[in-house]
């Protein structure tokens, strides 16, 4: 049997599926087939479509709750910052006289969205880059909203000192929080490893590091480390996964070799290292000793 062909206007975005049915485009059965994937309630895209968070948000604001805007996580996800997962619920704001919404697949919170916090991206109402990082700082606790505001300025949407100057006026639940986080980002870790470490060691109470630290020798530059102490020649560096690749591995050890030629002592922090948080500060501590 021909397999049935896919309608044009379903191909490549999300839809309706009770909206698409009634104006004749697919039948209810064949919605049910494997062609297409539920996103959400009576929301479906084509199998072909890679289902990612952005997807399901846009879905979610323009289709099911109309008037709701893309808040928290979802909205740093639109702005291009993974801090939600495909599958985690999508964060929705209504406006506090909205009836409540409750849906599977959605987080919906009925609260006052000041008019300055709201953009357009991707089609649906949004916060700013400023006020999405400050409403994420507000709500994570601890080391993972310092991590979230790093990302959003190393992303390059928005700079950190808006993003301050926006802390700075907030009012509500987490306010404090968020300036707090604020105040602790510098906005120039590589990974959100590189933001847990630097403030393992700052808690520490370890000399502050140079950030970024671009290092020259003779033959010029070398590159930018992690964290740098340049007046004790010390380098720490976090290494991550990507940095087991074989081509990377014949890059990394030029690049220490050349470090060490030039002087430099060189700590390396893995993610095991990071579950021994005293003896790893132990180590840098005695590196920067010497």
């Amino acid at each position: 049997m021909r397999p049935a062909s896919v309608p044009v206007p379903l191909r490549a975005a999300p839809f309706r599926g009770s909206a698409a049915v009634r104006a004749g485009l697919i039948t209810r059965r064949r919605l049910d087939g494997p062609v297409w994937r539920r996103l959400l309630r009576d929301v479906y895209v084509h199998r072909d479509v890679p289902v990612t968070h952005a997807l399901r948000a846009v879905a979610a604001a323009s289709l099911l709750v109309p008037g709701a805007v893309v808040t928290g996580c979802s909205a740093a996800v639109l702005w291009g910052v993974d801090l939600a997962a495909a599958g985690d619920d999508v964060e929705l704001t209504l406006p506090p006289d909205r009836h409540p919404v409750r849906m599977p697949g959605l987080g919906v919170r009925r609260a006052r969205v000041p008019a300055h916090w709201l953009c357009r991206r991707s089609g649906v109402r949004t916060t700013t880059p400023e006020a999405t990082a400050v409403s994420v700082a507000a709500r994570l606790t601890g080391d993972e909203a310092v991590v979230a505001v790093d990302r959003m300025v190393a992303s390059g949407i928005v700079d950190l000192a808006p993003i301050r100057a926006f802390a700075a006026e907030a009012l509500g639940p987490g306010a404090a929080r968020a300036r707090e986080a604020c105040r602790l980002a510098d906005g120039l870790a590589g990974s959100p490893q590189e933001t847990r470490l630097r403030l393992l060691m700052g808690r520490a109470g370890l000399p502050s590091p140079v950030a970024q630290l671009r290092v020259t020798d003779g033959r010029g530059r070398i590159g930018e480390v992690d964290f740098a102490w340049p007046d004790r020649r010390l380098v720490v560096e976090y290494e991550g996964m990507w940095h087991a690749a074989p081509d990377q591995v014949g890059r990394d050890r030029r690049r220490l070799n050349r470090l060490l030629a030039a002087g430099w002592h060189v700590v390396f922090v893995t993610a095991a290292d990071m579950h021994r948080p005293e003896e790893l500060v132990a180590r840098i501590a005695c590196a920067l000793a010497r």
